[in-house]
């Protein structure tokens, strides 16, 4: 009796359907009747996070997925990705993607650069995608962790912070005086007088 109980919520319940990452309800109009904004649809976007359990560290950066279609007759471009300057730095698109009309796009390439926190996944980044003929589209794109169905994609680069010269492994040694920590000219350094 209790397996076939397991079963009563039949093969359309939430459980049995993929799962598609997105944020895209943001371009329903007011009345959430037409979807889509200046003719772009959205049908999925996420940004690919860590391995579970791990994180992103602060400065690196992550990749975005996203596909795209234009619902227009006329050809439009995605020309650039404007990140909340709170959560990351830029976007980098390797060169405008181009959108037929009916043709699902993809955006292969394109990372999301400079993050200002660490991800663990399930935080969320507010982007402004930039087209040519459909202007500025903003949506809020989950980070989603490398695990499950997305576990098979490229992991995030593991970009880091630019580190400082002391913590490149060529440490300035404390007890030798300079000319420019002592403020005395090159001929007067220990050194010099010593030799």
């Amino acid at each position: 009796m209790p397996a076939l109980a397991a079963c009563g919520a039949g093969f359309d319940a939430n459980t049995n359907v993929p799962y598609a990452p997105n944020e895209a309800g943001v371009l329903y109009d007011g009345d959430g009747k037409a979807y889509g904004k200046n003719g772009v649809m959205i049908p999925q976007a996420f940004i690919l996070g860590p391995d579970s359990g791990q994180q992103l560290a602060a400065g690196g950066s992550a990749p975005l997925y996203l596909t795209l279609l234009n619902s227009t007759g006329t050809a439009d471009q995605l020309t650039s990705i404007v990140p909340e300057e709170q959560k990351a730095t830029s976007v980098k698109v390797q060169s405008p993607i181009d959108l037929q009309p009916g043709t699902l796009a993809k955006t292969p390439g394109v990372t999301v650069e400079g993050l200002k926190t660490a991800l663990r996944g399930g935080e969320s980044i507010k982007l402004t995608l930039q087209f040519k003929n459909a202007g500025d589209v903003a949506l809020t794109v989950p980070v989603v962790a490398r695990s499950r169905e997305f576990a098979t994609l490229p992991p995030a680069p593991t970009a880091l912070p630019t580190a400082s010269p002391l913590a490149t492994g060529s440490p300035v040694p404390s007890d030798t005086a300079t000319p420019e920590t002592t403020g005395a000219a090159p001929s007067e350094s220990p050194a010099a007088s010593a030799g």
